[in-house]
């Protein structure tokens, strides 16, 4: 549905269950394919008018939701957004990142259906995760959407049991090699970080793994 008070000229709300859920991390799997879908649907008609979707989930106040009930949102822009664009380069820095991440494992918290979990290398905040394809893959919204969605609610769940229901920010990125970065706000960001883009971690991603594997 059109989000009632749009920051850009279309914005879109998909209602993640039609019973109230709090969480992404509540969903049962086939409840999370249908948001997969959702999202699918609507960047393919985003994608015949010559737009691009940005498509990202905020949960808790703290996070920018100002609604409890789950539900992501569609942002429908004239072109892809700079940060994820400056992600894409001649070689996929993400790939050589993920073959790092693998043999080293100390950071990867599980590895299911051609997909990785893994806390990535100098981390911004505790418990960031990163859910990736291991094979290069350009389009965020295939078939693996449905399954890496699934990752993250299962990141949510392990992270509430290792620390408590927690603010977060998830979005997905597409450009190069797509992802979905799932960003707990445990802590705030300072001037350092804003200004600077200096990201001071109070915990190491290698413990913030272990944890999350516990």
């Amino acid at each position: 549905m059109p989000n009632k008070y749009p920051a850009f000229e279309r914005q879109e709300v998909v209602v993640h269950s039609p019973v109230h859920t709090r969480s992404l991390g509540d969903l049962p799997p086939k409840q999370l394919e249908l948001v997969a879908e959702a999202w699918r649907l609507r960047a393919e008609a985003a994608r015949g008018g010559g737009k691009v979707v940005f498509a990202c989930v905020n949960e808790g106040h703290a996070a920018g939701a100002s609604l409890l009930h789950s539900h992501s949102q569609l942002f429908w822009l004239d072109e892809e957004p700079p940060v994820p664009l400056a992600e894409r380069g001649e070689s996929c820095r993400l790939c050589a990142a993920l073959d790092e991440e693998r043999r080293e494992g100390t950071r990867v918290v599980v590895e299911r259906d051609g997909l990785v979990l893994l806390c990535p290398y100098a981390s911004r905040s505790p418990y960031e995760c990163l859910i990736a394809p291991l094979e290069h893959d350009p389009d965020g919204f295939g078939l693996q959407l449905g399954a890496a969605l699934g990752l993250a609610a299962e990141a949510l769940r392990r992270l509430r049991d290792a620390e408590r229901p927690l603010p977060v920010n998830l979005w997905l990125h597409e450009a190069g090699h797509w992802h979905l970065e799932l960003l707990p706000r445990l802590t705030a960001f300072a001037s350092l970080e804003l200004g600077a883009g200096h990201y001071v971690n109070t915990l190491a991603p290698e413990q913030a793994a272990a944890a999350l594997r516990g």
